[in-house]
């Protein structure tokens, strides 16, 4: 990841030599890159596709320098800028990115991208339901939604075993919303409802992940899981799991029969003292 703001010295060298653009490559990585991007602008615009790291289409970045595009597909920024990340997959050194209604590719060593342990990417509702039943009241997190791709689903713990499901939905100015309230990006909106309820008939502040795992050092196994890879944690259904790392959304470190390695957590149930 690259440095923070406050890393990059008034010395640095411009990144621009760094990130050099497809058409100074030669000529056949820039038709591949520029077939890559239309082809991503393509699907987007016809079957509102959205991707991005595991599949997070709103993931805050802060531009480290300022960038000025040199073709039409490019969008300009400032120091200092919040850019909105929509799409991290399609080239490995180009990110596609808004910015006050505009929308284009950006390099990907000019910003600093701002990852967010909250968001699932591309599970099911029963996944998150999974992950979420008998975790504390507010536990949450954000994925992307099953009915409308491109879109996004916030799935929040409530009292009891309840699991509640809140659509957010997005204007035509690109802005968020659950309720009357709309917002620039879900980070946002995650921090508005950490301190005004998610939940109308009941009150139901969203609580950071790190702090509702920080409760769990154990959990039961829910299902059986046979490893495709060595770094990986073999385990049966009814296994009790030493919880070693649960700071990756996506794969948790755990200890079982003297063992250590990782597994999804979809396959667990952690357990709260």
């Amino acid at each position: 990841m690259a440095a923070g703001p406050s890393e990059v010295s008034s010395s640095s060298s411009d990144p621009q030599a760094e990130a050099l653009k497809p058409s100074q490559i030669g000529g056949l990585l820039h038709s591949c890159s520029s077939f890559a991007k239309y082809s991503w602008m393509t699907v987007s615009a016809t079957s509102g596709v959205s991707h991005g790291v595991g599949g997070d289409t709103s993931m805050e970045a802060v531009a480290l320098y300022t960038f000025r595009a040199t073709e039409s597909d490019e969008l300009s920024f400032q120091k200092g800028d919040i850019l909105k990340i929509t799409n991290m997959e399609d080239d490995p050194n180009w990110y596609t990115a808004e910015l006050m209604g505009r929308r284009g590719f950006v390099p990907k060593n000019y910003i600093n991208v701002r990852p967010h342990m909250w968001f699932a990417g591309r599970i099911s509702r029963q996944v998150a339901e999974g992950r979420l039943r008998h975790r504390e009241c507010g536990a949450f997190l954000v994925r992307e939604s099953e009915s409308a791709p491109g879109e996004f689903s916030l799935s929040v713990s409530s009292y009891g075993d309840h699991v509640q499901h809140f659509k957010v939905l997005k204007n035509r100015a690109g802005q968020y919303f659950v309720w009357e309230e709309v917002f620039d990006s879900l980070n946002e909106l995650v921090e508005y409802y950490k301190t005004t309820s998610i939940a109308k008939e009941r009150t139901v502040f969203l609580r950071d992940r790190e702090r509702s795992l920080g409760r769990a050092r154990h959990a039961h196994a829910l299902f059986d899981f046979n490893p495709q890879h060595a770094s990986q944690l073999r385990f049966l259904r009814g296994d009790v799991i030493d919880l070693l790392d649960c700071s990756d959304p996506h794969r948790w470190k755990g200890r079982c029969h003297s063992r250590v390695g990782y597994f999804p957590p979809e396959y667990v149930q952690p357990i709260y003292h």
